[in-house]
């Protein structure tokens, strides 16, 4: 999906990286953790932007004044600050100064997130990578979602595994510093209600209110959803220099 502004054409793909940019909004000074093309081309949009403070590593031990090219590390260019070894994130992670764009394989309508395997868990048809950091960071410090292609097998009733801790389960000590903030995927973003249920935000332009439900394992009311907004054309310049490969269409075709 594509729309012509006068001088600019916008895809969804940019489109997907401005509402990434924009999650990261006042996030201040911590660290930016985004998993996947659009989140990680999100969060350099919104340092160069709004959020100059964001500390960006260079996926391996250097945290960097400018980001280095897309899925490559200091070595390829960039200014370092910083050394900062992965012992040290688990530091980082527990004293919430960290702002986490992660991915999902199920999510259910109470922000729970799995990524650790699909069906019964003493024995699932599909392995996955684990629970990972998911449950450290989504009780430690703000955490939002990025599905790349939304569909009713990733919004599901209820997750097979809950390696994310969502709202419902965000009780006691787990619920102390617990922030979900939103999901953004292919097709619109999400937040949550008052009573930690997913709620729909804004739909993509050209998405209609029926294919996003019908891509939702779970009813979500989509009366008066707006449009989720389209990138500036300054957000554009940026979004082309930081990948002028085109990697994010193949995400976001």
């Amino acid at each position: 999906m594509t729309t012509q502004t006068t001088t600019q054409t916008v895809t969804r793909a940019d489109v997907c990286v401005a509402a990434v940019s924009d999650a990261f909004k006042d996030s201040g000074e911590v660290l930016a953790h985004a998993v996947g093309i659009v989140p990680a081309i999100g969060v350099r949009l919104a340092k160069a932007t709004h959020t100059p403070e964001l500390a960006l590593s260079d996926g391996e031990a250097f945290m960097m004044a400018e980001a280095p090219p897309l899925l490559k590390t200091a070595a390829a260019g960039g200014t370092p600050e910083a050394w900062v070894p992965f012992r040290s994130i688990f530091d980082i992670v527990a004293s919430g100064r960290r702002h986490s764009m992660m991915g999902a394989s199920q999510i259910d309508r109470h922000g729970n997130q799995n990524i650790s395997s699909i069906g019964d868990w003493r024995q699932p048809k599909r392995q996955l990578i684990g629970v990972r950091g998911a449950p450290g960071n989504t009780v430690n410090h703000r955490v939002d979602y990025w599905v790349a292609k939304h569909s009713a097998r990733i919004f599901v009733g209820s997750v097979d595994v809950a390696s994310g801790v969502g709202n419902d389960r965000a009780v006691g000590t787990a619920g102390r510093f617990h922030d979900l903030g939103i999901i953004v995927t292919n097709l619109a973003v999400f937040g949550y209600d008052e009573s930690g249920l997913i709620k729909v935000s804004s739909i993509h332009p050209g998405v209609t209110p029926e294919e996003l439900q019908e891509a939702t394992g779970f009813e979500i009311d989509t009366s008066d959803a707006p449009l989720t907004r389209e990138p500036t054309s300054e957000e554009l310049r940026i979004i082309e220099a930081e990948d002028p490969k085109g990697l994010r269409f193949k995400e976001v075709p």
